[in-house]
């Protein structure tokens, strides 16, 4: 499909001319399509009619009908609706891949076989795509036929064994953490494999899993204890090698304080009043600090309960020693800092109840963010049948057949 450039897709996008078929649902898939979209990719996302992508169904909170949480994970692309359960809209799925430069799924494999886009049989029609195959354990091994979610794999990874109070029970991290690492994972593979695509003209397969996603966030756990560490547990927020970094209270609220290195060690001290502890030779060093982790937290927290975490905030600054509050979603998205670099994004059209989070990078090249709103269910049908060459006559028949779906529109009118 040839895309012109435009105020939402700039002719200096990275990414603009490449296409984007993403068949996935739910979350980490279509993060995965929309970083590429934020990235000026033409992202098609293949929806099932009258339902459409599971996640526009989750919820509350919804607005004017919409899930939030959808809005917030499909800007910037377009949407085609097909039954691929009928010979038409088969069709129709594989026309759009032969047209694509990238495919983005996360279905079972007994269906992809049905549909005959299992991956090597794809890649072996379709050398020059890059197949981008999304699972909740990945493509290979024994488990690999079993469905995933996001806490399957915090599970099942070993981060939710260390998150938690001190003593208490594993935690999930409260948010969609697999699924937003696995996309980001899962854009950066697809960037890299069209890279060699655009230059040799040869695809590749990319294989991203909820699983493999956590592990690589425990990385620095699982080092540390196959370097004989103990076996970790949920510690309440402290760090297994470094004291201190962690939350304390003060006089109002919480902070976090992150001493990372003997330097901030003693700035810290310092900013504080605690000039003892900055020449105890039990504390010198991080292994000293560490070992007596306990009696120094106690020690400092009864200096901090003294004064407001704004104090302590101004003091720490100062000093140049790492500290913020621990802010609840009310702050966030009115910190300064986070209005100051847009990294929330109003959704267009919505009045100000929907809303998405910047991608977690900045170009250059795109000043602005590339921000268009979500699309409807089969909003784009006809206009991407079109771009595939299908005649009026042949879409009139996949329409009647129920093989695809558009919104009702004025004869003759392209909904874009």
């Amino acid at each position: 499909m040839t895309i012109a450039a435009s105020p939402d897709r700039p002719a200096t996008a990275p990414l603009r001319g490449l296409t984007v078929l993403d068949m996935s649902t739910s979350y980490a898939g279509p993060t995965a399509s929309m970083y590429l979209a934020d990235l000026g990719a033409d992202v098609v996302k293949v929806e099932r009619p009258g339902t459409g992508d599971d996640a526009r169904y989750w919820g509350p909170p919804f607005a004017s009908g919409a899930s939030a949480w959808f809005a917030s994970a499909n800007r910037n692309k377009r949407s085609i609706a097909v039954d691929v359960g009928t010979a038409g809209g088969r069709q129709v799925l594989h026309r759009l891949i032969d047209r694509a430069d990238v495919f983005i799924e996360n279905l079972n494999p007994a269906k992809l076989e049905r549909l005959g886009l299992a991956p090597a049989d794809t890649l072996a029609r379709r050398p020059h795509l890059v197949y981008c195959a999304m699972s909740g354990l990945g493509l290979t091994g024994p488990d690999a036929h079993l469905p995933g979610y996001d806490l399957v794999a915090q599970a099942r990874s070993g981060l939710m064994s260390v998150t938690g109070p001190a003593g208490g029970a594993p935690q999930r991290v409260s948010t969609a953490l697999s699924d937003i690492v696995t996309g980001m994972s899962a854009a950066l593979a697809v960037c890299a494999a069209v890279v060699r695509q655009r230059t040799t003209g040869v695809g590749d397969l990319v294989d991203v899993s909820l699983l493999d996603s956590d592990l690589a966030l425990m990385a620095p756990r699982l080092a540390a204890y196959l370097a004989g560490d103990p076996e970790p547990a949920p510690s309440g927020g402290t760090d297994s090698v470094l004291a201190l970094y962690q939350s304390f209270p003060t006089a109002d609220r919480d902070v976090v304080i992150a001493v990372g290195n003997d330097v901030l060690w003693q700035r810290f001290c310092a900013a504080v009043g605690l000039p003892g502890l900055a020449v105890d030779d039990r504390l010198r060093d991080n292994a000293g600090r560490r070992a007596h982790r306990d009696e120094l937290v106690a020690t400092v927290c009864g200096v901090l309960r003294g004064r407001p975490a704004a104090h302590w905030l101004d003091v720490l600054q100062r000093a140049g020693v790492p500290a913020a509050l621990v802010q609840g979603l009310s702050e966030v998205v009115r910190d300064p800092q986070v209005v100051a670099r847009q990294a929330i994004l109003p959704v267009p059209g919505s009045g100000g109840a929907l809303h998405g989070v910047r991608s977690p990078f900045r170009l250059g090249s795109l000043p602005e963010p590339r921000n268009e709103r979500f699309p409807d269910l089969g909003e784009h049908t006809l206009e991407v049948l079109a771009e595939c060459g299908f005649t009026d006559e042949e879409v009139g028949q996949l329409l009647d057949g129920a093989a695809v779906e558009a919104p009702r529109q004025p004869a003759g009118q392209v909904t874009r």
